[in-house]
């Protein structure tokens, strides 16, 4: 049966790497990689339905599975929108599917911004961090000619740590290219 790289360097580098780090006495206490969830706001959608539907196929190529839209909660009424219309498209990734993402992440589609320097480290204080990407386009499975409008999308890496001390660890083992290392 298939395993995802990093999923096999999770367990056989990072666990002990983690376990060394942190003082941790069993394999559970080790914070884990738990969803990847790719969100794409489109508040530009109220005026142009075929946004949602051509963002919806987009996030669905990059994820590798089938995105949902998001809809509003309630009427506001300057941005001229009305409660449940679409503004939004976002999928969660788990397991496997998780792993390859991460990984096409890490190898392919970073190295291809222009003038990359490395990821902000700013986690969110409860162990998740969120990659903000501006342009669609980084990503190999967009097609260039295709695209109707750039539009950016954010990237959530949501993880079972307590504090950011350990995601930051975990997903800098998992190879994000950060900007600084925190001492």
């Amino acid at each position: 049966m298939y395993t995802p790289a990093l999923k096999v360097k999770f367990t056989e580098e990072i666990v002990p790497a983690l376990m060394k780090d942190f003082g941790y006495k069993t394999v559970m206490q080790v914070p884990r990689l738990e969803k990847i969830v790719i969100s794409q706001g489109l508040g530009q959608a109220i005026a142009d339905k075929k946004l949602i539907e051509v963002g919806e196929k987009e996030i669905s190529d990059i994820a590798g599975q089938k995105a949902i839209q998001t809809l509003s909660t309630k009427d506001i009424s300057n941005f001229k929108l009305r409660k449940n219309m679409p503004i939004g498209i976002m999928t969660t990734l788990r397991k496997e599917k998780m792993y390859e993402f991460l990984e096409r992440l890490i190898n392919v589609v970073l190295p291809r911004i222009r003038d990359f320097n490395g990821i902000n480290n700013k986690l969110d204080g409860r162990g998740n961090y969120t990659l903000g990407v501006t342009e669609q386009i980084i990503f190999p499975e967009i097609d260039i000619d295709k695209i109707m409008k750039i539009m950016g999308l954010q990237i959530t890496f949501v993880t079972s740590a307590d504090t950011d001390e350990e995601a930051f660890a975990l997903l800098k083992h998992f190879g994000l290219p950060f900007k600084h290392t925190k001492n």
